[in-house]
């Protein structure tokens, strides 16, 4: 028997998830795939993954994201493009599949039309509460990520069809969605999928991590270095707070995409529970919130500010200044402790 099939993850009741999926979705001929915005690795690797899926069974297969892709990751459009939609291209489309993400409004403007269209719209997610408007979703609350998700999928039909670039795109979503298997949502199917990639795909570790860990430029650096003057604590040292203004983007020439992981940092501050950084945006202020306690649900504290995601890293905006912000979503954080 697979690790898989005896994981609490991917139990063998589970299997008929999977087997459900594939038998509709390859009924299929064009199918848009589309990943969330501010597109992360996750969602991108699972995203190219699945396109690959979809082109290797015979099913023409486009992805689109309505953001740009972070530098890091444009390496991953030498596998399968990923372009911008338009409205106007969801005519050519059997049905949509939406990855990394439950709810239409995570993937833009154009995707919130395709419940519209009478044609099947299809899901692979790991995050909790999914819309109920799936043709077929596959939704593993427990897995840590959807790129484990896709890579099932592969498992479950012909896993001789993971490649050198499938396997890359999907290691790649395993390795940021776990924080390099640091996060408890790692469990031995989660290692034993991500050793497999590195067999099938013939690469080492560091083919992946230097692509997207050692490459930063100078000027993120720069942003760090300011974002990590602005931590505090507060509630008595359990909850942590890093901020990042418009004007720390203005000085050293950066932009949002240049924050990626520096909410970890206020994290490890000893005795800290949770934390929240607060970034402006041009329009809101961005909340990336993380917890390394059972007592502190993210996902619920996230869902008082327009967002949601996972028991311990969710996301969330609040329309207003800095100090409005900081206010109410601290006064959340504390009732929850």
């Amino acid at each position: 028997m697979d690790l898989w099939q005896c994981s609490p993850i991917f139990g063998a009741m589970k299997t008929f998830i999977f087997n459900n999926f594939i038998s509709k979705i390859t009924k299929h001929q064009t199918v848009a795939v589309f990943s969330h915005v501010r597109p992360d690795g996750d969602c991108l690797g699972a995203q190219v993954g699945f396109s690959l899926w979809l082109q290797k069974n015979g099913i023409k297969a486009s992805a689109f994201n309505e953001d740009e892709l972070p530098e890091n990751m444009h390496w991953l459009q030498e596998f399968f493009p990923i372009r911008k939609p338009s409205e106007a291209q969801l005519s050519e489309f059997d049905a949509f599949v939406v990855l990394d993400g439950n709810a239409l409004h995570r993937f833009g403007d154009v995707a919130e039309k395709i419940a519209d269209l009478g044609k099947p719209v299809y899901m692979i997610d790991h995050h909790p509460d999914p819309e109920d408007i799936y043709e077929e979703p596959i939704s593993v609350v427990s897995a840590s990520s959807t790129c484990e998700l896709v890579y099932r999928l592969f498992a479950e039909h012909n896993i001789d069809q993971i490649d050198e670039p499938v396997a890359k795109a999907l290691y790649l979503g395993l390795v940021t969605d776990t924080g390099s298997f640091q996060f408890d949502s790692v469990k031995p199917a989660t290692l034993h999928a991500a050793a497999d990639l590195l067999d099938r795909g013939r690469f080492t570790p560091n083919v992946i991590t230097n692509k997207i860990y050692a490459s930063r430029p100078l000027k993120q650096l720069k942003l760090l270095s300011m974002a990590l003057e602005t931590i505090e604590t507060h509630a008595q040292g359990k909850i942590a707070t890093i901020t990042i203004t418009q004007e720390m983007f203005t000085r050293t020439g950066t932009t949002n995409e240049d924050t990626e992981g520096f909410v970890q940092y206020p994290l490890s501050v000893e005795g800290v529970l949770a934390c929240v950084l607060f970034r402006e945006d041009e329009d809101r202020i961005k909340l990336s919130l993380r917890s390394q306690s059972d007592s502190i649900d993210v996902n619920k504290w996230a869902r008082k500010f327009n967002g949601g995601g996972h028991k311990k890293a969710a996301g969330a905006h609040f329309v207003g200044t800095l100090k409005e912000a900081k206010k109410a979503v601290l006064k959340v954080g504390e009732e929850q402790l």
